[in-house]
């Protein structure tokens, strides 16, 4: 974390923007995938919270959602592509091993010359992207930051796994990160984040690095799809994300009362209750979409984000409480005045 003493200067979003597919996939239309007939509309809502889900088309790209919310977050900002000074791109599912998503994104856009960088921390990753982008426009290191989370999971998903095909959708979204003016009350206060390996295992998509690679004999055995163990990452999620939001509060010498908006990691409307009620925040002021939008990994967050700024309910001095927990497993939080 980025002391105050060592900050020259402070760092504000901008515009915020994001994209959904078109293409909505409902606990009905999920249910017609799966080979288990004891699945119903009700099992899944009441463990997830989840009744739809958007997919993307066949032929779009996970850098082509990036594109639509970074579209938007650039208009709302007033700022070009040409006047991006770094990219940071938060996914666990992009367009190919190599060149990285965040390249071939500065393609699409026109943002010729940029710093581009991809970064790897599953669900909590616009936080940790959102975090460097901060520290750099505080060290003076870059002035405009483009960050992005954007993932299409559900071409990672096996339809013979309940547990794990109901949670996850396709989606983007965006921040522009700009260095803010003394007379401009909007900041990035302070991040804190986290990571323990040693029950990496909880979360994970084996196939496609250098242990796992692309060989019909993986293939057979499934390494190309994720898996993970539901509880245990239940109680993981609940313990990091509580812990995290508790160093964000105490570093700023703030209450939970005086928080505007908990926008959370949206994995599991389960989850998102149990943080707000470690902190005793009624879930009228946690953002929470969930319910028509599904997991979206590194996409959540700026995507709830954005669409309460859209809905009239996250306005201009809001204090916001952004939380992730991710495989890794990885953790974080970033207290902000919008």
């Amino acid at each position: 974390m980025t002391k105050a003493s060592d900050q020259k200067y402070r760092a504000r979003i901008a515009g915020t923007g994001s994209y959904l597919p078109k293409k909505l996939l409902s606990n009905e239309d999920l249910i017609k995938l799966i080979e288990n007939t004891q699945t119903t509309d009700a099992w899944i809502h009441e463990r997830t919270g989840i009744r739809n889900r958007h997919v993307a088309a066949d032929d779009q790209v996970t850098t082509d959602l990036a594109l639509e919310a970074a579209k938007i977050a650039l208009k709302e900002s007033n700022i070009k592509p040409t006047d991006l000074d770094a990219i940071l791109f938060a996914t666990i599912s992009p367009d190919q091993t190599m060149p990285s998503a965040s390249c071939v994104l500065q393609r699409k856009l026109g943002a010729r010359d940029c710093m581009a960088l991809d970064l790897s921390a599953a669900c909590s990753g616009f936080v940790y992207s959102l975090a460097v982008a901060g520290d750099f426009i505080a060290n003076g290191s870059y002035k405009n930051i483009l960050v992005i989370g954007a993932e299409i999971l559900t071409r990672f998903v096996n339809y013979k796994d309940r547990d794990t095909c109901i949670l996850f959708g396709d989606g983007a979204g965006a921040f522009v990160v700009t260095r803010s003016s003394d007379n401009e009350p909007s900041k990035i206060y302070s991040h804190h984040l986290h990571a323990d390996g040693y029950i990496s295992d909880v979360f994970e998509l084996p196939m496609g690095g250098s242990a796992y690679p692309f060989t019909h004999e993986n293939i057979d055995k499934g390494l190309h799809y994720m898996n993970m163990k539901g509880r245990e990452i239940f109680k993981h999620a609940i313990r990091t994300m509580s812990q995290c939001c508790g160093e964000a509060l105490e570093h700023n010498k703030m209450s939970g009362q005086e928080i505007d908006w908990v926008i959370p990691h949206q994995a599991n409307v389960r989850i998102v209750e149990g943080v707000a009620k470690h902190f005793d925040i009624s879930m009228d002021k946690v953002i929470s979409i969930i319910e028509n939008m599904g997991n979206t990994s590194a996409a959540t967050i700026p995507i709830a984000f954005d669409t309460a700024i859209r809905d009239g309910r996250i306005k201009r001095g809001h204090h916001c409480l952004l939380a992730a927990f991710g495989a890794g497993v990885t953790s974080g939080s970033i207290l902000l005045r919008y």
